[in-house]
């Protein structure tokens, strides 16, 4: 399963973005196919607060839309959402002591914990400090793999 991080929702949803289209183009592949793909809770709680807030963006999403785009996400039948649940507190915790986070990265953490405890394949991201939790695999779906498809 691949689990999608904040900041390829907000390409996805934001046209002003030089990454929209390659962003929106991945998440309707997911959506519309047949396998099981995922976003974190926290993922769409941090991207309400971000295209919602006006030093973001200028003009910023109205909240109708913002919640009108998680809303339309949801629709995705193969849509798994990722939660604390069971033996999350022990994923975090090994998450956290092994990367050795603090502050801000604790989020970043979080999501991780998320993917790890579902299971999750690859998390789609442009943000590349998801490179310190060793566990996950981390791809950036916007650009070219080097060496080949």
């Amino acid at each position: 399963m691949i689990a999608i991080d904040t900041n390829i929702l907000v390409y996805a949803h934001r046209a002003e973005s030089e990454w929209h289209d390659a962003a929106n183009a991945r998440i309707v592949e997911l959506a519309e196919g047949r396998a099981p793909w995922a976003i974190p809770w926290p993922c769409i709680h941090e991207f309400l607060a971000i295209v919602t807030h006006p030093k973001v963006f200028a003009p910023s999403t109205p909240l109708a839309s913002a919640i009108d785009q998680v809303d339309a996400w949801l629709e995705s039948p193969t849509l798994v959402l990722l939660s604390e649940s069971g033996n999350y507190w022990s994923e975090l915790r090994t998450t956290i002591r092994t990367a050795r986070v603090v502050g801000p990265q604790v989020h970043d953490a979080r999501v991780a914990a998320l993917c790890l405890q579902y299971g999750v394949r690859e998390l789609w991201s442009a943000d590349r400090d998801f490179n310190r939790f060793p566990r996950l695999t981390v791809r950036n779906p916007l650009v070219a793999r080097q060496g080949g498809a």
